[in-house]
């Protein structure tokens, strides 16, 4: 009986099943398939964005530089003249027109990228530390994978994809995180390959009204979590690559931690259950109707969603969209935020001073050298892989760990995800974003030790 109330709601078509299965099974291989490739372990569209890197080779910067500077200026005129012909464009019009206080970061990044790539002006925003770190150390690579992550991000939102895990996995995500099941998707394709590629998810699936403001901020400030390839370089820089599977269990342990926490305490709990047009969610919309298992109405969601698509050239438009979105509008806002946040790191001492109540704290954890410890724990914020570079010269393996592990799940830094998620559509503010990697730390910081002490 349930087998025939299942089929009839079914979509008629017999096509629709390998609408759904061929370009997810497609999705899923790219952005979450495990592959070693030159002794890393990463992902497809990992792959693809070096492999495009190596093709492009020198010219990377000047691009991204051209790309920036491009952005800045037009979007200044924009704002002064209007001209019909961009402002009848509705993509056009959203991707030149910023709100003020995003027109002067944009702005600040078309600046500093032009005085980094022609070292001009102070030394201080062009240096191989600062807007020089931003330029040529990470801007190429979120150029390569916002091209290939957001023309194949419709193989996982377009075809069922989420509609079929958000039903399965809800009985996890929604007692345990009270995040809809699709959100581990998030989590999946950050954790195998990079934070960006699941912001950029969760971002798009905000806009598309899957997600609640709530939701949506709390997948991306703690769901977007570091590859294990960049986890392993920082691991190397503190010399300790022989302790890999400890400290990333440490760094699992402690995620899993903040992620039960910190959602349910402000600033991320007083964040609105509404979606982004204002309206609110249905209360009974994560209800599985009788006469269904999760599997079934999962099936029966994923294969509606698939049937909704009409035809493969509006799948690849919608993958331009995403790309072009990503490329042209968040790239300033990293290069702007980044090299800032890493000026202040650099020449003052605002970060050592910050870190210096943490001092007590380390202390009672029992970690060696706290003093020395103490100035990494802030400094995160503006760019991860300082803490474990400030790290190395300490001699203390256990604090070198502690320090190493801490970097990676702090996880929001102004030089990268803490750039993109302001540049998104997610509902934070910087002054959130303050606050939820301090509390990221105070509450990771206990587990992180309590596993240092049992090793070392």
């Amino acid at each position: 009986m349930q087998n025939t109330t299942q089929t009839a709601e079914l979509p008629k078509k017999k096509s629709t099943f390998w609408v759904f299965l061929i370009p997810s099974l497609l999705g899923v291989f790219l952005f979450m398939a495990p592959i070693s490739y030159q002794g890393d372990l990463t992902i497809p569209v990992a792959i693809l964005a070096k492999s495009l890197l190596a093709l492009i080779g020198d010219n990377i910067t000047a691009i991204v530089t051209a790309i920036i500077a491009l952005m800045a200026g037009s979007s200044l005129l924009y704002a002064a003249a209007k001209p019909a012909f961009i402002a009848d464009k509705p993509f056009l019009h959203n991707l030149l027109s910023p709100s003020p206080l995003w027109l002067a970061v944009r702005s600040i990044g078309g600046l500093a990228v032009v005085m980094t790539y022609f070292q001009l002006g102070p030394k201080a925003v062009w240096e191989p530390n600062t807007g020089g770190l931003v330029l040529d150390g990470l801007l190429p690579t979120l150029f390569a994978v916002f091209i290939f992550a957001g023309l194949l991000l419709p193989l996982l939102l377009n075809f069922g994809l989420l509609e079929l895990f958000g039903t399965l996995l809800s009985k996890v995500m929604r007692p345990v995180f009270n995040l809809p099941g699709r959100s581990a998707i998030d989590c999946i394709a950050s954790w195998l390959g990079d934070g960006s590629v699941g912001i950029l998810l969760t971002s798009k699936q905000y806009e598309e009204k899957f997600y609640t403001q709530r939701e949506a901020a709390v997948v991306g400030t703690t769901f977007s979590a570091v590859s294990i390839t960049f986890s392993l370089v920082v691991l190397a820089q503190v010399k300790l690559e022989q302790y890999f599977l400890p400290f990333y269990g440490a760094i699992c342990l402690a995620g899993i931690t903040a992620a039960i926490i910190i959602p349910r305490i402000p600033p991320l709990s007083r964040k609105k259950d509404i979606f982004v047009d204002g309206s609110a969610p249905e209360k009974d919309s994560h209800h599985i109707p009788e006469g269904h298992t999760s599997f079934s109405w999962g099936m029966k969601l994923a294969l509606n969603k698939a049937d909704q698509v009409k035809d493969f050239r509006s799948v690849f438009i919608d993958g331009l969209k995403n790309a072009a979105d990503m490329v042209f509008g968040v790239l300033p806002v990293v290069m702007g935020l980044g090299t800032i946040a890493l000026v202040v790191a650099e020449y003052t001492s605002l970060f050592a001073i910050m870190g210096k109540p943490f001092i007590p704290f380390l202390e009672l954890l029992s970690i060696p050298d706290a003093a020395a410890a103490s100035e990494t724990m802030v400094v995160g914020f503006a760019d991860m892989f300082i803490p474990a570079i400030l790290a190395a010269s300490i001699d203390s393996e256990l604090t070198r760990f502690v320090i190493a592990a801490m970097s990676v799940t702090q996880l929001i830094y102004m030089s990268e995800v803490g750039a993109l998620l302001l540049g998104s559509k997610i509902p934070v503010n910087i002054f959130e974003l303050f606050l939820i990697f301090i509390l990221r730390t105070l509450i990771t910081l206990p587990v992180i030790a309590g596993v240092a002490h049992l090793i070392f």
